[in-house]
C-alpha cells in the first residue's frame, strides 16, 4: 500500500471533488485517479461510487476514511517527533578537512547542518589526512575528512569510518619528460627525480606502498606540504609526483605536463571518528550533513 494513495483518498473523500483534490495534492486528475484506482485494487474495495457528477464516497470508504486519516496524522506526528529531535542536538562540533572545500563537498555538508541541526556550531580545522585522523584519535577532533589507500589506518577498530568516494592518482611528468618515462614501470621509474610530501600526506602513504611492493626506493629531490607547491615544481621541470585524475589532466592540457597513465593507484575519501562517539548527537549530525552532501 502506498501512502500516498492514502493521501489521496482522503483529499478526495475531504474535498469532494476530483479536480479540486487534485490541486490540493499538486497533481494532475488522471495521476489521482490512478492512485485511487490502485488503492481499491490493492484492497479489494471500492472506496468511491462513480456518478454522473462525480466520486461520492461509498459506504464502505465511509468506514475507513477515519482510519486513513488516522494514518496521516500518526505520519504528521512521526515526521514532527524526527524534526524536534533535530533540534534538540547541540552543542560544539570540530572538524577536520581535507582537499579542497568543493572536492569534498564541504558547502552542501554545512548548509545540511546549518537547516537541520541550527544548534551545533562548527569549527573547521584545515590540515593533512594523517593530521585530521591523529586529531581525531586523540579527541581534539570530534570527526573529519580522511583520504587514504584503501585497507587503510582508518580500518581498525577504534575508528568508525563512512567512505564516501574514491579517487584515482596517476604519476605527472613535467613537460617534455615523455620519453624518460614510458613503457616504465614503478621499479623503473623509482630512479627518476621525485617530489616527495611529509608522512601526514596521502600522496606519501601511497607512494610508499608502491615502491615499497617494487622493492625500490626512490630518488628525492624535494619534499612539500602543498599540492599547489608540488605542482609548481613538476611544471618547472624539477621531478615527478602523484596528482588526482582531474587535477593530472587539468595540468597537462594547460601546461603540456605528462600524464603516465600507466601508473596509477587510488585513494578512498571517507568521514570518521572514533567508534565510541558514534552515538555523540553532533557527531551524529555531521555523518547525517556528510552523508546528505554525497547521496
Amino acid at each position: 500500500m502506498d501512502l500516498q494513495h492514502i493521501r489521496a483518498f482522503v483529499a478526495i473523500a475531504r474535498e469532494g471533488n476530483l479536480t479540486r483534490a487534485a490541486q490540493c495534492l499538486h497533481l494532475t486528475q488522471p495521476a489521482v485517479s490512478l492512485q485511487i484506482k490502485g488503492l481499491e485494487e490493492s484492497l479489494k474495495v471500492a472506496l468511491f461510487d462513480r456518478t454522473s457528477r462525480g466520486l461520492k464516497i461509498s459506504a464502505s470508504g465511509a468506514v475507513l476514511l477515519p482510519l486513513a486519516e488516522k494514518i496521516l496524522a500518526s505520519i504528521g506526528e512521526f515526521e514532527g517527533r524526527a524534526g524536534h529531535m533535530q533540534s534538540d542536538v547541540s552543542g560544539r562540533l570540530t572538524m577536520g578537512t581535507v582537499l579542497t572545500p568543493e572536492t569534498i563537498r564541504l558547502g552542501q555538508a554545512l548548509q545540511h547542518l546549518v537547516e537541520r541541526y541550527p544548534r551545533v556550531q562548527t569549527v573547521l580545522r584545515h590540515g593533512m589526512s594523517g593530521w585530521v585522523l591523529s586529531q581525531v584519535r586523540s579527541g581534539a577532533l570530534d570527526a573529519g575528512y580522511y583520504l587514504g589507500p584503501r585497507n587503510d589506518e582508518v580500518d581498525a577498530d577504534d575508528i568508525l569510518a563512512l567512505r564516501l568516494t574514491s579517487f584515482t592518482y596517476y604519476v605527472m611528468a613535467p613537460k617534455g619528460w615523455r620519453d624518460r618515462v614510458k613503457g616504465k614501470g614503478w621499479a623503473e621509474i623509482a630512479a627518476l627525480p621525485w617530489i616527495w610530501t611529509p608522512p601526514h600526506s596521502t600522496h606519501h602513504r601511497m607512494l610508499v606502498r608502491k615502491f615499497s611492493q617494487a622493492g625500490v626506493k626512490p630518488h628525492i629531490v624535494a619534499q612539500v606540504d602543498l599540492e599547489a607547491s608540488m605542482l609548481g615544481l613538476v611544471k618547472s621541470g624539477v621531478g615527478l609526483t602523484l596528482a588526482r585524475d582531474s587535477v593530472a589532466l587539468k595540468t597537462a592540457q594547460t601546461e603540456g605536463t605528462v600524464v603516465v597513465r600507466k601508473l596509477t593507484t587510488s585513494a578512498d575519501l571517507s568521514f570518521i571518528t572514533q567508534a565510541h562517539r558514534a552515538e555523540d548527537g553532533p557527531v551524529m549530525a555531521a555523518f547525517a550533513a556528510v552523508r546528505s552532501a554525497f547521496a
